[in-house]
């Protein structure tokens, strides 16, 4: 299937062009930095920035593509689920 757009530069304001299976841990990083985060199931996703800055965000809602780029998530005080990273 021709892709036309293969050949275009690709900046972080364009669409996603893969994804990841995101399983929440303590201490490990994500194998990539993301482009966005894709919440599955509602809840709270504990996470670090790619500059480092951990956050906490509450009451995300299923469904949700927040244009973060993360670099981990961590398990502790994370409930939401079927995460995605999308890059």
């Amino acid at each position: 299937m021709p892709d036309r757009f293969d050949s275009t530069a690709t900046g972080l304001d364009a669409p996603a062009s893969h994804g990841f299976a995101i399983t929440p841990h303590d201490s490990n990083e994500l194998a990539e930095t993301t482009r966005a985060l894709y919440v599955g199931t509602a809840g709270s996703v504990a996470l670090v920035m790619a500059s480092g800055a951990a956050l906490s965000l509450v009451n995300v809602a299923g469904g949700t593509i927040l244009p973060l780029r993360v670099r981990a998530v961590r398990a502790t005080g994370t409930c939401a689920g079927a995460l995605v990273g999308l890059l």
